[in-house]
């Protein structure tokens, strides 16, 4: 099938990843079709699509995927070549405090796509060659120690029900290909950093708190440990999945950054330090350093995650090319910028 005239429905695409990847995807296929279906929460912001928002061939839908009619509305006005579902509820702390909108989104959410997309490329004969990607986390797979890593192998085994939601998502994704032979394809990536990324999240959290002046919370004793993704780099290996992945395979997609959580909140502190000493010295503190405080641990808080991504490099010659001191630093200027630019609007 010719790329430049498919039509891709992307679900989330106004979330932190998924606005980076439409971006991404519109340069490199400038006459691509793009469906972007996001429900606008709290973590959808149509800002972060402002390079992309003008183009003819790109269209918002402002739309839940949990809801049926909607959904297979677009499948009668559109010729639906291929899906990314990136919409997710995504954040554990507030899947700790209330599940039910992460099984509303995650789970059904993914199931009425599947259905959807199933009795549309059926009906046209289209069912093993149209591609549904769907986009997971690390974090189904569970915790691990001090030693090891996580593959394509390792069973699931989550403990929050944001996890939960996601491998409750992947098996019923994996089950339409199996059942239906659609073909699909998973992937599962470590925590990805870089602009557009929500303030809950934690990178975000350590430079507005530490900008406001506030108390830069660490849970626990700050080592669990992440991979830390750049999310360019994620961009290149979902475009190479969605393209070129096998049917029926998962993919782990990986940054090869091992950092506790009080290593990240040092590193960033300390380049704020340098590019943001002017609140420092209003703030009459020595280092931003000084504003982390612990705080009581999360509930069910992973231990460690640690991806190996050999696969999606072997098979596809993916692997990430982001230096992470760098890559973190243009994050905190990005941040940085913008904080500056809403303070001179106050």
């Amino acid at each position: 099938m010719n790329k430049q005239k498919e039509t891709l429905l992307i679900t989330g695409g106004a979330g932190f990843i998924g606005s980076n990847f439409i971006t991404y995807l519109m340069k490199k296929y400038p006459n691509r079709q793009i469906l972007n279906i996001d429900k606008l929460t709290y973590a959808g912001k149509t800002d972060n699509l402002t390079e992309v928002e003008n183009l003819e061939n790109y269209h918002f839908i402002h739309g839940d995927i949990a809801d049926d009619n909607l959904v297979n509305q677009l499948f009668q006005e559109h010729d639906i070549t291929g899906i990314i579902n990136f919409a997710a509820e995504s954040h554990v702390d507030r899947s700790i405090n209330d599940a039910k909108a992460f099984v509303q989104s995650n789970v059904l959410g993914t199931m009425i796509l599947l259905q959807a997309a199933r009795f549309d490329w059926e009906k046209k004969g289209e069912l093993t060659t149209r591609r549904f990607h769907q986009i997971s986390t690390d974090e189904v797979y569970g915790s691990l120690d001090n030693e090891g890593v996580f593959s394509e192998e390792t069973p699931y085994d989550p403990r929050n029900p944001y996890s939960a939601s996601k491998a409750s998502a992947n098996l019923l994704v994996k089950s339409f290909g199996y059942t239906y032979g659609m073909n699909i394809v998973i992937s599962s990536s470590s925590n990805n950093y870089g602009p557009k990324q929500h303030e809950e999240k934690l990178i975000p959290t350590i430079i507005s708190n530490a900008l406001a002046g506030k108390p830069i919370p660490i849970y626990g004793d700050g080592k669990n440990i992440r991979d830390w993704l750049y999310v360019d780099d994620h961009c290149r290996a979902i475009d190479l999945i969605y393209h070129y992945g096998q049917t029926h395979a998962m993919y782990n997609v990986g940054g090869n950054n091992e950092k506790t959580n009080i290593e990240i909140a040092t590193q960033v502190c300390e380049i704020l330090d340098e590019l943001a000493y002017n609140i420092k010295s209003v703030l009459s503190i020595d280092s931003f350093k000084d504003l982390i405080t612990f705080t009581d641990d999360r509930k069910g808080h992973d231990r460690r995650y640690a991806v190996d991504a050999t696969k999606l490099t072997n098979e596809l010659g993916w692997k990430p090319t982001e230096d992470f001191t760098e890559g973190l630093r243009k994050t905190v200027e990005g941040y940085v910028q913008k904080w500056q630019q809403t303070s001179l609007t106050r």
